[in-house]
């Protein structure tokens, strides 16, 4: 029996996706635990390009159960789309295990998200704008509206009632126009119909297949910098996106979890606001932006680059228990002469023994790092399909990223397709 875990180690965007869909090839099932359809997963396989939001990357192997557990939110717009681009390749119907305890992403979610927004101005926290932290807020308030209720018309129309009540009191103070109960309950439950037969509760298959030694692959949607607790808050998710997470996000104990793998780029990006101690914002960035192609997935927004942080993503290793690293998008860095990677921070001060936990996102805005410098490649690494075809200094930077931070490297990926990922031996 093999139950991986997946996740990010930084601010998302780490390709968590393509490590996914590698791996997918030999699992029975893979389930995702956590957030919603501000999440983007990228997979590049013989079928073509797919950019998932709620559907596990893993969806295309022809075998396994994939499950979208408890705490995923779901946006069902969002989620009929992603039904509609695998349909050619896979019969979701068949396959895919939805729980009936998901929270559903309502219309008025996305415009309280913008409208909370705008109001802070210049203290933005630069969301997506699909609605998480509303969404999220009305779970743990008591406000949400499961896919439990939509199996039940009724009980669904009478909870939508009490919210519009609420909701609207709040956009009428917002100036904003308020919403048509009846019509969001019909555009609903017309959403609803075709994943209806989808929607069934995957805890007791998941515990048969923990029992029958099955394969389980475990994804993760944002990233360990974004978790609502340990990441640079109050510019994170909503969502708790660690690997103990699994037990509220999925109904399986930590305890189950064989091989945990922590997901990082070569270099650093984050989406939004908020800090980033070695962001570059001169010609290596645009390099590096344009060469990763750095722009969101579900948003398209620039996303913000520097260069790897090893304090950070040492602290994200032991926060999740990482057994492994898989390094991606080593190839992004292929024509930079000069390599750079903050091994440690410095205050005012000039103190040094500084650690990402020390503060707040606020106090972490107002250190600056430490680097120690690496020559570059100076040659395309895209082609490599082993470790040992990798020009000698990358196989020197991956060394290197390996030994600062203290947890081992087992996989490189060098380029956007499955065959462009190995492991290191």
């Amino acid at each position: 029996m093999s139950v991986t875990m997946v996740v990010g180690l930084q601010w998302g965007d780490e390709a968590k996706g393509k490590v996914v869909d590698a791996l997918a090839p030999e699992a029975d099932v893979i389930a995702r635990f956590n957030g919603g359809d501000n999440a983007g997963h990228t997979v590049v396989n013989e079928y073509g390009t797919f950019k998932f939001r709620l559907i596990p990357s893993g969806i295309l192997n022809p075998s396994a159960s994939v499950v979208i557990g408890n705490a995923v939110v779901v946006n069902l717009e969002t989620l009929n789309q992603e039904l509609e681009s695998v349909a050619p390749f896979t019969d979701p119907g068949k396959k895919l295990w939805i729980s009936p305890r998901c929270h559903v992403v309502m219309p008025y979610h996305r415009i309280l998200d913008g409208l909370y927004e705008e109001a802070k101005g210049a203290a933005s926290t630069g969301t997506t704008r699909r609605g998480m932290g509303p969404v999220y807020a009305d779970k743990v308030s008591y406000n949400g509206i499961r896919l439990y209720d939509l199996l039940t018309p009724q009980q669904f129309k009478d909870k939508l009632s009490v919210q519009v009540r609420i909701k609207n009191a709040i956009l009428r103070a917002f100036g904003h126009e308020e919403l048509d109960g009846q019509q969001m309950y019909d555009q609903t439950m017309d959403l609803f119909e075709p994943v209806r037969h989808m929607v069934r509760e995957p805890f007791g298959m998941l515990q048969d297949a923990l029992q029958a030694d099955a394969n389980i692959l475990i994804e993760g949607a944002q990233a360990a910098l974004l978790d609502n607790d340990w990441g640079t808050y109050p510019f994170c998710t909503a969502s708790s996106s660690l690997t103990g997470s699994i037990t509220p996000g999925l109904g399986v104990a930590p305890k189950w979890i064989t091989r945990s793998i922590g997901v990082a780029k070569a270099y650093i990006g984050r989406v939004g606001n908020g800090p980033m101690p070695t962001e570059l914002t001169d010609e290596t960035g645009d390099l590096i932006r344009e060469a990763g192609n750095e722009y969101g997935t579900v948003t398209r927004r620039p996303r913000r680059v520097g260069w790897l942080d090893a304090e950070i993503t040492r602290f994200t290793c032991q926060l999740n228990g990482i057994d492994e690293l898989a390094l991606a998008k080593l190839d992004v860095l292929d024509k930079l002469p000069k390599i750079k990677v903050g091994v440690g921070y410095r205050d005012r001060s000039g103190r040094t023994d500084l650690r990402y936990w020390d503060g707040d996102a606020h106090w972490l805005e107002t250190i600056e790092p430490v680097y120690e410098e690496l020559d570059g490649w100076n040659q395309s690494t895209k082609e490599a399909r082993s470790f040992d075809a990798l020009p000698e200094k990358a196989q020197d930077y991956v060394r290197f990223v390996e030994d600062v931070i203290g947890s081992p490297i087992s996989i490189v990926s060098v380029g956007p397709e499955r065959e462009a990922i190995f492991p290191v031996k």
